[in-house]
C-alpha cells in the first residue's frame, strides 16, 4: 500500500511540474527622458539558448511575430515606428514553408514618444510573442507593462 501511495504522489508531482507553462524570456521596461516631453521607451527581452523569439517583421503564414502595443493615452503620441535591435537570424523554415526572422540573446525594442502636456502620466501596453527551440514552440505569451513618464 505504501508503494502505491509513493507512486501516486510521485506521478502527481511530475504531472504538476509538466503542466506549468514555462516562459524562458525575461523582460525589462524603462522610459528614458530625451528632452522636454520626449521619452524613449526601451523594452529589452533576454532570450536564453536554445530558445528564439520571432521578429516583428516575420511574414504572414509563419510563426507569431513579436508585437508591442501601447494602450491609448491621449497625452502620449508615438514618434516614428517601433525599432528592434539584436542579432537577427533569417532562415527558410521547412515547418512553415517561408523565410522567418528570429532573435536569440538580447533584443531591444525602442519607440520615441512625445508627451503633449507637462504633467506626469503613464504609458501602458502589452508585448505579445512566441518562443521556440529546435524541439518545440511554447504557446503565445503576453506581458503587460506600465511606465511612468515624468
Amino acid at each position: 500500500m505504501k508503494r502505491i501511495a509513493v507512486v501516486l504522489l510521485s506521478m502527481f508531482f511530475v504531472l504538476n511540474a509538466q503542466s506549468q507553462v514555462k516562459d524562458p524570456v525575461s523582460w525589462d521596461y524603462k522610459a528614458v527622458k530625451k528632452g522636454p516631453g520626449i521619452f524613449e521607451i526601451v523594452i529589452t527581452a533576454n532570450v536564453p539558448q536554445p530558445w528564439h523569439m520571432y521578429s516583428q517583421g516575420t511574414p504572414k503564414g509563419g510563426p507569431i511575430p513579436t508585437k508591442v502595443s501601447f494602450n491609448k493615452n491621449p497625452l502620449v503620441v508615438p514618434q516614428g515606428t517601433m525599432k528592434e535591435t539584436g542579432n537577427m537570424e533569417k532562415i527558410n523554415d521547412k515547418v512553415f514553408g517561408i523565410k522567418v526572422f528570429y532573435f536569440n540573446g538580447k533584443v531591444v525594442y525602442s519607440q520615441v514618444v512625445r508627451v503633449k502636456a507637462s504633467v506626469p502620466t503613464n504609458l501602458t501596453g502589452i508585448v505579445s510573442y512566441m518562443v521556440c527551440d529546435d524541439q518545440q514552440c511554447l504557446p503565445p505569451t503576453k506581458k503587460t507593462f506600465d511606465l511612468r513618464l515624468q
